[in-house]
Order: structure tokens, then sequence, then C-alpha cells
């Protein structure tokens, strides 16, 4: 049986992104799923993020201003914004921030720990090491989609939600510049705000 943390409350969320997606590695992204009959449990132990900080933030979506697609980003702290890339990817945030301030960390990677069964069918025949470790692997895993953007993380009855976990520290986290901002100039594609547990 997993040994489970609270689940992070809205306050956790309201506090600078880049200390967010710092204080994210080490906890635990669980995804609730009915069954017949009961409910079941998949998760995973964050081991990557990145912070998005802000219009001003030119690798952030929120550089378009309010739109359809970023309007989850100008909402309050502790919600979900999942969206689609590449014409075939969802990619799973949380807000942070008070409403109107949009900003976001992606998590990027996990370690399943709950749910191997579900997860290992899922992926087909991926190695394990390589279920989860990449933001568009880890919702095909924990069956993360369109209709689970802009889902309230905090509410007891969340069907995903984040737990505390275990503090990794600071000289087993390796902090560098975000992925995949290719054509983001200077210095929002520099930024070190990707952050990754050597665990």
């Amino acid at each position: 049986m997993i040994d489970v943390g609270g689940q992070l409350p809205r306050t956790y969320f309201d506090r600078p992104t880049t200390e967010i997606a710092r204080d994210l590695i080490g906890c635990r992204l669980v995804r609730i799923e009915t069954q017949p009959n009961q409910q079941v449990r998949t998760s995973g132990i964050i081991t990557e993020t990145e912070a998005y900080c802000g219009e001003t933030d030119l690798g952030c979506h929120a550089k378009a201003g309010h739109t359809a697609r970023t309007a989850p980003l100008y909402g309050p702290p502790g919600f979900s914004y999942v969206y689609f890339t590449y014409g075939m990817h969802w990619l799973f945030n949380v807000v942070t921030r008070p409403e109107g301030k949009p900003e976001a960390v992606l998590i990027r990677a996990i370690q399943v720990d709950e749910g191997l069964e579900r997860v290992a069918e899922r992926r087909g025949k991926v190695a394990q090491k390589y279920w989860t470790d990449g933001p568009a692997k880890l919702t095909q895993a924990l069956r993360i989609g369109e209709r689970h953007n802009q889902l309230d993380l905090c509410d007891p009855k969340a069907i995903i939600f984040i737990e505390l976990g275990e503090n990794v520290a600071d000289n087993l986290i390796d902090i560098g510049p975000r992925i995949g901002l290719y054509s983001v100039p200077e210095p929002w594609k520099s930024k070190p705000w990707r952050y990754l547990a050597r665990i």
C-alpha cells in the first residue's frame, strides 16, 4: 500500500511558479479512475517539471494573451491546464499564482508507483524506465486528455490531484533550460526553469 501524503491545497499553488516547480519534485501525481464496482488509483512520483511565467515569458502560452486556449491559465491556482501539441499529444500543467496572473508548471515526468499493470498495458512494449519519462508519455499512461482541462485539482473529490511527497535534496536536482523552445528568443530560451530529479 502506498504511503500517501495529504492532497495539496490551493494555497500551495498561490506562490512563485519557479518555487512550486522545484517543490513539486518528489510529490505524487494521482489519477483516479472508475472501474466496475470500484475506483482505482494510478500515480507516480514527479521527477521533472518546468515553470512558465506569464505574458512576458515568451516560452509561455500566455504570451498570446487571454484566448480560448489560454483561459485556464488566467483562472485560480490549483486547476489543470491540459493542451494539445504537435497534432498528437496532450500535456498536463498545474495553474499557479493568483487569478489573472497566467502562470503554470508543466509536469514533464513521473516514476509510476501505483497501477503499474494499467500503465504497462497502455504503454505497450515500451521498457518500464521509459513509460513516463516525458510529458506526453505520462498523459498517455494516466489517460489524461482534453476532458481533464480546467479541473480543480484541490477539490476533495478530484479525479486528478497532487499529494505531498518526500522532500528531494537540492543536490539531487538538476536545474537548466526548458525543453523544446526552439524558436523562443533569449533570454527566455535559456531561463533555468526546468527541474529534474536524479533519483
